[in-house]
């Protein structure tokens, strides 16, 4: 039975042999998610399109969301929920396959929850098994369709380089051509992004970032520093480069911070960084080589809006369909827009309908 059972596992792991473009690296939690009243956002002393790390003061959050406002359980992680959305896409247009994602997670229920999340929107998920840490959870407080997030990461700040030197990582990063890390991921392993951005400057493939939070900029400028030299795409949304020029005294017009980090220091010379700013429902700015562009959104009624949670990995996500279906830069915000539109009418993000986004 057992001599058996490996060989049919040896079978599996040679016949999902990773031959995809994209791979994302970042911290997979498990979002609670609850509409809630000012009382709450009060109480823990937190602000709405804002996203936080869990002090002690909000660890009791978790248990009152499961208490008293039977949450959603939606799996999240900002950068694994881009690349579902990009495979969702890609599903969509005939091209299955295509993404693959690396973090860590406990050996548990919520863990198990990530990782059938994923798979059944098509993602190949390597994850780090922690044994003795529970997988992260992430309280999403939704009021009035804007969202506040707050992360446990838990299992998922103990990701290790070590993971990335597997065959089977390797295998897997080695294949791709385009890699995605958010910013959250700085706080938990800078030597493991330098990894795959190393690769992926070395053998001129493209590698994209993603500022995150306001908390990112602030506290972990210099990792943020690191990191950004590296990227030959950059996004964030207009807080967050709200928070980044005024860090780094570059002033407050969003244009100018845009063609700012856009000409800042650049490993890859060969290619010229593109800065991308979204703005909810305002235009999406994109900085490139001493010009700055804008793309306008379409508002979404107010009435269809479910909640903003998701929204900006949901543009990432349709960009980098695009960038795999070779679009041009343009047609890849447009993209984003799509699938930035589609998320915010659904809870957290949740791929359970039909993509209509055709590339």
């Amino acid at each position: 039975q057992l001599v058996r059972k490996s060989s049919h596992h040896q079978l599996l792991s040679t016949m999902t042999k990773f031959t995809g473009s994209l791979v994302g690296m970042g911290n997979p939690l498990l979002d609670i998610s609850a509409d809630v009243g000012q009382d709450i956002l009060d109480k823990y002393d937190v602000k709405l399109d804002n996203a936080i790390l869990a002090e002690d003061k909000h660890v009791p959050i978790y248990k009152e969301l499961v208490d008293n406002y039977s949450p959603q359980y939606i799996a999240g992680g900002a950068t694994q929920n881009s690349i579902r959305v990009a495979q969702w896409i890609m599903t969509a247009n005939g091209k299955p396959g295509q993404t693959a994602y690396f973090g860590c997670v406990g050996n548990d229920s919520f863990g198990n929850q990530l990782e059938e999340c994923a798979a059944a929107d098509g993602v190949k998920v390597h994850y780090m098994k922690d044994e003795s840490t529970p997988t992260g959870t992430c309280a999403v407080l939704v009021k009035d369709g804007e969202r506040c997030l707050i992360a446990n990461l838990a299992a998922a700040n103990n990701f290790k380089p070590s993971h990335l030197e597997t065959d089977e990582s390797k295998a897997i990063y080695e294949s791709a051509s385009l890699y995605y890390i958010a910013g959250f991921f700085l706080t938990v392993s800078v030597d493991a992004l330098k990894i795959i951005a190393e690769h992926s400057v070395a053998n001129n493939k493209t590698f994209c970032l993603n500022l995150s939070a306001p908390f990112i900029i602030d506290f972990f400028a210099d990792q943020v520093a690191t990191a950004l030299e590296y990227a030959d795409f950059v996004f964030c949304n207009e807080s967050e480069a709200e928070a980044y020029g005024k860090k780094h005294e570059l002033g407050d017009d969003l244009k100018e911070i845009a063609l700012k980090i856009a000409a800042s220091p650049k490993k890859n010379e060969e290619k010229k960084r593109f800065v991308i700013f979204t703005q909810g429902s305002s235009s999406t700015i994109v900085a490139h080589d001493g010009k700055v562009e804008e793309y306008k959104v379409v508002p979404l009624p107010k009435e269809e809006l479910v909640d903003t949670n998701g929204a900006g990995d949901a543009f990432v996500g349709g960009f980098l369909a695009g960038v795999m279906a070779e679009k041009s830069v343009g047609d890849s915000v447009e993209l984003g827009h799509e699938a930035a539109r589609f998320i915010i009418q659904q809870s957290g993000t949740t791929l359970t309908k039909p993509c209509e986004i055709k590339l």
